[in-house]
């Protein structure tokens, strides 16, 4: 179902990435976070679950290479799958990154999914795309050409 603007005209959507993680799937938070994003009106477009070889988790997160976080970051999304979904709504980028809350769950909003399920700031249950780290980039990384 299209979302509109007051007056009738039809926003325009944007799609975004979203990750659950390793320990999400172990603790079967999956359709607890799929319900939240569900009624936060995005449109699941796309849904892949997988899991990572090293090779392909150090790609996805070579922007933090070098960092000291790298390696531990990598060994624990490599540790079970992971399940990706190509989301969709306007806004959709931002919107996700508010529902999803900030990295450390101790400092997230109480009602974001980080908040209320992750542990710590690596174990922190799901991935949402940044809109500084290339979105579309990062839905290509798991769905390849899409459109």
């Amino acid at each position: 179902m299209p979302d509109f603007a007051p007056g009738g005209k039809e926003l325009d959507c944007q799609q975004t990435l979203l990750v659950i993680k390793p320990d999400a799937v172990r603790r079967r938070l999956v359709g607890e976070i799929i319900r939240r994003v569900e009624a936060d009106r995005f449109r699941i477009c796309d849904v892949r679950l997988t899991h990572l070889e090293r090779a392909r988790a150090e790609e996805f997160y070579a922007i933090h290479q070098g960092k000291e976080f790298f390696a531990p970051l990598v060994d624990f999304m490599t540790s079970g799958p992971v399940m990706a979904l190509r989301l969709e709504r306007p806004d959709a980028v931002r919107r996700l990154r508010e529902l999803a809350g900030a990295t450390d769950p101790k400092q997230a909003k109480p009602g974001t999914i980080r908040a209320d399920f992750g542990t710590t700031t690596r174990e922190n249950v799901i991935h949402a795309s940044h809109p500084d780290e290339n979105p579309e980039q990062e839905i290509r990384f798991y769905f390849g050409n899409h459109r």
